[in-house]
């Protein structure tokens, strides 16, 4: 005999949001007990995975309801297209089924009456989020036809050498302004930035950039979510940065879609290239990820070159004051806040400035702290 059919009221994803705000806690707590469950995730993968729960959680808590339209897919594509690089099959897969769980365990206690409907709509928002990242990763065969991946290959690599010819005929840091205005014309983007990376204090700086003033301005320290995301040593694409980025920022450099990539060698992480359109939404494919990442390694390579440090002497010797100076500028310090610490003048501090830059024949402030950290001379 067949079984009845039970009718379920239908809900929004306003008011799906609304529940996931309400329950942010218990489900939080969920999906710590339940991934800290499974025995078999390996512990790197469990710091993995608990990212990716935190990240969509956080996601699924932080939009303003009333601007929110009952459409959700593109919401959730800027959430995926965000995380992929850290993403793996089993990832995703442990993911849904931790939060899921989470979910069920909650509706179950609460007795809550709109179990059903709520359910089914976790359901259609992880249906739909299975589809966005086979077809991301190309696992539908339309997709990624033979031809097209032969000539993307092909568009590939003369980019990419394009780029090699470029470096081999550059020199050091002090070239490297005029490699990123040519990376902008070679991949397609209207601006290229550079954030340097201090690994052991965990901060970044603005380096180079056009508007060189707001690039500088832009310093800080990753948080333990952005350094999981930035660290992956893979291009991170941020459809939407508002979940990534502070609001004053994204007004400041008018962000709209903005691709991060690291710029590594071996272990070490120098910074990351930023590329956007000044403002215009854009789409990623997953051809622009490969290009872009071996962009990356071959800038991380150019990076670690001796030459720029031959040129500026590695016997360098700092007095007292300016190993001071060059410390608290490191801290990010200013003139006048240098001037108080250290009982002088702005005037006194501006020389001594001067002065490190001079033996660093450094452009600016941020490229003495950079050859500051690379000489050995800041620890």
């Amino acid at each position: 005999m067949a079984q009845p059919f039970h009718a379920y009221e239908e809900i929004t994803f306003q008011q799906f949001i609304l529940f996931i705000k309400s329950h942010h806690k218990q489900i939080e707590e969920n999906n710590n007990i339940y991934l800290n469950l499974e025995p078999f995730i390996l512990e790197p993968e469990r710091k993995m995975i608990q990212t990716v729960l935190e990240s969509f959680l956080l996601f699924l808590s932080a939009p303003n309801i009333e601007e929110i339209k009952d459409t959700y897919e593109d919401h959730l594509d800027t959430w995926l297209q965000s995380l992929l690089p850290l993403l793996n099959e089993n990832h995703f897969s442990m993911f849904r089924l931790i939060f899921e769980k989470s979910i069920v365990t909650l509706m179950v206690n609460l007795k809550h009456a709109q179990t059903l409907s709520i359910l089914m709509y976790l359901l259609s928002i992880f249906s739909h989020l299975i589809h966005s990242y086979n077809k991301w990763l190309g696992d539908e065969s339309e997709q990624h036809p033979k031809t097209k991946q032969v000539n993307a290959e092909l568009k590939r690599l003369q980019l990419l050498d394009q780029l090699d010819e470029l470096l081999i005929n550059s020199s050091g840091f002090k070239d490297f302004a005029f490699i990123l205005k040519k990376c902008e014309e070679f991949f397609n983007y209207k601006r290229c930035v550079f954030y340097a990376y201090i690994p052991w204090s965990n901060q970044f700086y603005g380096t180079i950039g056009a508007e060189l003033p707001k690039v500088q301005s832009m310093r800080g320290q990753l948080n333990s979510r952005q350094s999981m995301v930035f660290n992956s040593k893979k291009p991170v694409f941020l459809k939407n940065p508002h979940n990534y980025i502070k609001e004053e920022h994204i007004q400041l450099f008018n962000l709209s879609s903005v691709i991060f990539v690291p710029i590594v060698h071996d272990t070490q992480v120098f910074g990351w290239l930023t590329f956007d359109q000044l403002g215009e939404e854009f789409d990623y494919s997953i051809d622009e990820q490969t290009l872009l990442e071996q962009v990356g390694k071959r800038l991380g390579l150019y990076l670690s070159r001796k030459d720029d440090e031959g040129s500026i002497g590695t016997d360098i010797q700092l007095t007292e004051r300016e190993s001071m100076i060059l410390n608290l500028l490191a801290e990010g310090y200013n003139n006048k806040k240098m001037a108080e610490l250290l009982q002088l003048s702005e005037h006194t501090v501006r020389d001594y400035v001067s002065s490190l830059m001079t033996k660093f024949k450094a452009k600016n402030r941020t490229q003495v702290v950079v050859y500051g950290f690379r000489l050995g001379l800041l620890k």
